[in-house]
């Protein structure tokens, strides 16, 4: 006989490129970190990389502050003609994978975990889905962003995602950042309190 799970707590922000996602993230963890701090927090975010008001790349940044590049626009070397590309950007996925993928692991005591992002650069690595799905069926509270679907395209990762029975989806515009900085923190102090 199967036993049931209780459904895991995920909490997804998605919106258009330049809504605030990340910025959403990174307030929501810094208030809780500051609200309370015995927390153990695992994760990950990034964060664009400009030179001047050009974006020329992005890079992942863990949560203990250790960073490196996730894609850049400038990289042209011998390696980086074999890397997987997004628009003009060349996608690290070795850089990207030493970073990200030891702050997905699933241990005793982790409370929260933080996965900014789950998008198209992030999804080149073969071992990155695998390992928030890991955390999914964890039970330990996730808040992560997510693009939102293009029409009639959806990253299939993604969609599954969003789709999941635990997840609650924030839809991130301009006009709402500030309400939705609000429900989300709320919406994600509710889950701790009831894991």
């Amino acid at each position: 006989m199967a036993t049931a799970t209780a459904p895991a707590k995920c909490i997804l922000v998605t919106g258009p490129p330049g809504a605030g996602k990340t910025t959403l993230v990174m307030r929501v963890f810094e208030r809780l970190r500051a609200s309370q701090p015995h927390l153990s927090i695992r994760g990950f975010f990034t964060r664009e990389v400009r030179e001047g008001s050009d974006r020329v790349g992005f890079e992942v940044v863990t949560l203990d502050g250790k960073h490196g590049p996730l894609a850049s626009s400038k990289i042209s070397n011998a390696e980086s003609l074999r890397w997987p590309t997004v628009g003009k950007y060349k996608v690290d996925v070795q850089s990207f994978e030493s970073l990200a993928l030891p702050e997905l692991q699933v241990k005793e005591g982790i409370d929260l975990f933080i996965i900014d992002e789950v998008g198209k650069m992030e999804l080149f690595s073969s071992s990155f889905f695998p390992s928030v799905m890991r955390v999914l069926e964890s039970n330990i509270p996730i808040l992560a962003s997510i693009p939102i679907p293009k029409i009639g395209r959806d990253i299939p990762a993604v969609a599954r995602l969003r789709n999941h029975p635990g997840a609650v989806v924030f839809t991130l515009n301009a006009a709402n950042r500030d309400t939705m900085r609000e429900n989300v923190y709320n919406q994600l102090v509710n889950m701790l309190r009831t894991t």
